[in-house]
This record gives C-alpha cells, structure tokens and sequence, in this order.
C-alpha cells in the first residue's frame, strides 16, 4: 500500500485508545499525510460504512446493535486491527461473563429496564476475522505509529510478546515482586508498557495481556506465599483479561 484508506471505529470502550492516536501530536500530522483516513469520529471524519483498507476497532461487544455494526465493519474493510483490552479480550466489562445472576446491570444504573445489553462482553474476534491485535489498556501511540508504518511498507507488524520482566530489567528498574514482596504480574504480561509501574514502584496488574508460555499456577503459589488468599488472587488475574483462557481458573 502506497497511501492506504484507515477508519477507527469505537464500539464499547473508555476512548482511550483512540486517544493513542491523537496523542501522538506532531507525528499525528505525518500520520494523517501518509493514509486515506475516511472515518474518525473522535477526529472529526465520519462516514461509518466506509469501504477502507484496514479498520481500526477499539471495544467489546456489549449490545446487540455492536454484534451487526462490526459484522458490517468486517465487510467493509480488507484487514481488521484491534486496538487494547476491550477489543481483544472484552475488557473491564468482561468482568459481568463471570456472574451468571444477572443483577450486575441494577448495581450501576438506576433504571436497568432500560438497558439494552448482551449477557457477556466479548472480544471482536468472537465475532468476525481479526488479522492483528494491538494489546493494552490504553495502546500506546508508538504501537500505533509503528502498525500503521508497517502497513505502508507493506510489511508484517512486530508483534512483541515477550515478559514485562526483561523490559524491568532494560529499564534497570529494581523487582518489586522480589525487593517489596508487591503482587506483580510482570512475570505472565507481555511488554509493551515500557515498564512503567514497576520503575514508579508499583505492581505490574496486567494490561498488556498474557505472555507466551503463561505459567499461572506457579504465579498463583507465588502470591500465596506473599499472603494473598485465593479471592485476592483471582481477582489480580480477572481484573482487565479475565476473558482470556489462560487467566481463568
């Protein structure tokens, strides 16, 4: 692709990662210059069933009017990006799929007739083809430079999957598992945050989804021993991937 044709649609989501693009400011510009960009609500362009190269998703899908927009996004685009938690995994609202009794919708609104929501909260993929997943909660604006650079070269998209804990250690950043005796999930969360609780002292709590070769009982055992009880842990696990098979249990 000399000058692809983009669109960025938001199904249910913060807008954060949206913002990614937005936040890359100057280079926001360059961006702009190098695509078609047809649809863009948050930037000002829209034309929602625009026939584009490649489609942006962020959010999950939580109502039924979601389940047959992105059926016609698929359709209208030849490859399909989706963008941080909630597209690739259902997100925060995922956390509903484990309830059963329903009653999660009269905890937050006053007026629960009124909503209109699927019983669960799923990742696009469920839905329809996904040819990349850009993980995160939000995605950073350099995983989005970077994809939509690849796909003007005409190149596959790096796609980095390895632990928190070597960029902890590229940053120089002191183990707060190991020095603080902090619940960090570094060791099952793929990189891509550049290390970013840990070097400010904090616990990694996962945003960047599951690593490869995610040893999750060993981390369970780890965290016992740091005096967690099995609720506390459960809930390190399903706080924003708890729709991920590798997290459940």
């Amino acid at each position: 692709m000399t000058k692809p044709s983009i669109a960025v649609h938001k199904f249910s989501s913060c807008d954060g990662c949206q913002l990614a693009f937005l936040n890359l400011e100057h280079d926001l510009l360059s961006v702009l210059n190098a695509v078609d960009c047809r649809h863009f609500a948050e930037a000002g362009m829209v034309d929602e069933d625009a026939r584009v190269d490649v489609a942006f998703v962020e959010g999950s899908i939580s109502t039924p009017q979601e389940m047959a927009r992105i059926k016609r996004v698929r359709a209208n685009s030849a490859y399909l990006v989706t963008m941080g938690a909630c597209a690739t995994s259902g997100g925060i609202q995922a956390l509903r799929n484990i309830y059963s009794d329903g009653n999660w919708a009269a905890s937050v609104y006053a007026q629960p007739d009124h909503i209109s929501s699927l019983a669960s909260s799923t990742p696009i993929a469920e839905h329809v083809r996904v040819d990349f997943e850009l993980w995160g909660c939000p995605v950073n604006s350099f995983q989005v430079l970077a994809l939509v650079n690849s796909l003007r070269l005409g190149v596959a998209p790096y796609e980095p999957r390895d632990k928190l804990c070597g960029e902890c250690k590229r940053q120089q950043a002191v183990c707060v598992l190991v020095t603080r005796g902090m619940p960090c999930l570094g060791p099952v969360t793929t990189t891509g945050c550049g290390a970013l609780c840990p070097r400010f002292g904090r616990d990694c709590y996962g945003c960047y989804g599951p690593g490869e070769n995610v040893n999750r009982d060993s981390m369970r055992n780890c965290f016992a021993g740091l005096g967690l009880v099995d609720d506390e842990i459960t809930r390190r696990f399903h706080f924003i991937h708890s729709h991920q098979p590798v997290l459940k249990g």
